[in-house]
């Protein structure tokens, strides 16, 4: 990529801001006094904060470069991961899975399943979690090592190693609190960044007509703006897939996947102050979730239309460059210095939610549980910071598998067919079911895992329906792999789980309590209690608007 036109002003705004992100995370950590106040922001931290930290953490490089990598390789038709792929999950988070993380207190994801199942399925997800957050916070820091090797011109390698050392010093001073807190402040970074792109961007092509006639005048763009047209099963055009893939395995498996199960996601919502802030959290965050396609997915159109063959063979870019490349054409010195710190916020932001995960799930739910058990708390808390370090550094070796691909976001839903499908069917079975056994849990997740790997590697790629026209002599649907390859592990972790359920023993119902749908604890008590809300506060009437707004924007981009 070309090295970006900077000056002075740029580099000003710049300092500023990484000024801010040290100071956060040093006032933070005033309030860190225990392993909690690190790992859990010690439950203290009000709704609207936790609300806008939620959807930061998600709108790292996956989102940015990711969903604009996504727009230019596929089109309109990648609101499916927002309208689909996201809210409708963040909904049922909101009013259906947080009292049960919350009411029971437990410290991650892995815990629940350690209480609901057996050790060897708590050990099996906190082991895979953990190196899903290591792989995953590589993407974000492959990200934003490119954003750096295009402002100075340093080597690749070089920039990925600074990066990982302006993460690690604000997470290891803060904790959880220091992230969530600059969390915050890279939301309103991010959206100051990325506005002034999608709006110089969307003058120079004509506005939104002018846009589609350009790119539907390049090769390879048809259907590039329907997002429901040509998903018939059989005989799919549309650039993304068939509907059974957009809708079963986007729709339901990776979505509810990620956004129910996967901790990154679900830490913010358990550091809230209460169960009521706990609810709305992921509602909150849902809101700006239904508008940040028009930030994400157009600069991906927009430079599909402006930069012949964008992202293919011998364009000289791939299609993760779309940003950084729109930011060198467009913006204004000044400017250009906002937007860089909005993708750097937005890097870090995504970097840092990974590692904050990973160091809870490794100190909690592996060293605490399996290798040093009954130690102080202060020894936990130190173990959390050495952690920190230990994952930011494994992260410098990920960032280089990720650089391998010309499409992150192809390679994060690989990712998540792997480690969150399978959780997700485990999960949910277990909640609702009260009769599935602990060796379920077990079996169910190992078999969803193995099958997702069999299905991406052996089986998908030798048909030819998941290539493009259905011909095995054009490129395969990465994406649509990917949805099939996670229905598969949902499928084969469902079958096992029942089978392996029938022949084996249930726990007592007396230790499932508060665990189980319809097996209340009464020694909890009510998690509300002490808390009046609001009418406005009611998660039921955020998270139906917030559906409601959904369906009628599929209506109108339809």
């Amino acid at each position: 990529m070309t090295q970006l036109d900077t000056n002075w002003f740029d580099y000003g705004v710049l300092i500023i801001y990484f000024a801010l992100v040290i100071a956060i995370g040093v006032l933070a950590r005033r309030a860190i006094a225990t392993s909690e106040d690190f790992l859990l922001s010690g439950r203290s931290l009000p709704a609207w904060v936790t609300g806008l930290a939620f959807i930061s953490a998600n709108l790292g490089a996956i989102e940015i470069l990711g969903m604009a990598a996504n727009g230019a390789q596929y089109g309109i038709s990648t609101v499916h991961f927002y309208w689909i792929g996201a809210v409708p999950a963040m909904v049922f988070l909101g009013l259906v899975m947080m009292p049960f993380y919350y009411g029971s207190r437990v410290r991650s994801v892995p815990e629940y399943l350690r209480r609901r199942f057996n050790r060897p399925t708590h050990l099996w997800n906190a082991v895979s979690f953990a190196v899903a957050s290591v792989l995953t916070a590589g993407v974000n820091l492959y990200a934003l090592s490119l954003v750096i090797q295009a402002l100075l011109g340093w080597p690749q390698w070089f920039s990925i190693v600074v990066s990982a050392v302006l993460v690690l010093a604000y997470i290891t001073l803060g904790g959880l609190s220091g992230a969530i807190y600059n969390e915050v402040l890279q939301f309103f970074v991010i959206i100051a960044g990325l506005i002034p792109i999608v709006v110089i961007g969307m003058k120079s092509v004509g506005g939104y007509e002018g846009l589609k006639e350009k790119v539907l005048a390049q090769p390879g763009t048809e259907g590039f703006f329907s997002a429901w047209g040509g998903t018939q099963v059989g005989n799919w055009t549309n650039p993304l897939g068939d509907w059974i893939g957009i809708v079963m395995g986007l729709g339901f498996v990776l979505s509810f996947g990620y956004w129910t199960t996967n901790f990154t996601e679900v830490q913010r919502a358990l550091s809230a102050k209460n169960l009521s802030a706990a609810e709305r959290t992921p509602l909150i965050g849902a809101f700006p979730k239904i508008f940040i396609p028009f930030l994400t997915i157009v600069p991906g159109l927009i430079a599909v239309a402006i930069f012949p063959n964008f992202g293919k063979e011998g364009s000289g870019m791939t299609y993760n460059d779309a940003i950084p490349a729109l930011m060198n054409e467009f913006l204004p010195n000044g400017t250009l210095g906002i937007a860089l710190a909005g993708l750097l916020a937005a890097f870090m932001a995504g970097m840092a939610a990974n590692v904050s995960s990973f160091n809870t799930v490794f100190t909690y739910d592996i060293w605490q549980t399996y290798v040093k058990k009954g130690q102080s708390d202060r020894y936990y808390l130190n173990v959390g910071r050495v952690i920190t370090i230990v994952g930011i550094i494994a992260g410098i070796g990920t960032a280089f598998i990720a650089s391998q691909f010309s499409n992150i976001m192809n390679y994060i839903q690989t990712l998540f067919s792997f480690f969150n499908a399978p959780v997700f069917a485990t999960f949910i079975i277990g909640m609702f079911w009260k009769r599935m056994t602990p060796w379920a849990g077990f079996f169910g997740l190992v078999s969803g895992f193995l099958a997702a790997f069999t299905f991406q590697y052996f089986i998908g790629p030798n048909i030819a329906y998941f290539y493009a026209g259905q011909s095995m002599e054009n490129p395969i649907n990465a994406q649509m792999l990917n949805f099939y390859g996670a229905i598969a592990a949902f499928v084969v972790d469902a079958v096992v789980t029942v089978v392996v359920t029938l022949v084996t023993k249930p726990k007592p119902v007396g230790e499932l309590k508060g665990l189980v749908w319809g097996v209340p604890d009464p020694e909890a008590g009510d998690p509300h209690e002490g808390y009046v809300r609001k009418w406005y506060e009611s998660p039921k009437l955020l998270g139906f608007t917030a559906l409601g707004l959904v369906v009628i924007l599929s209506i109108i981009f339809d």
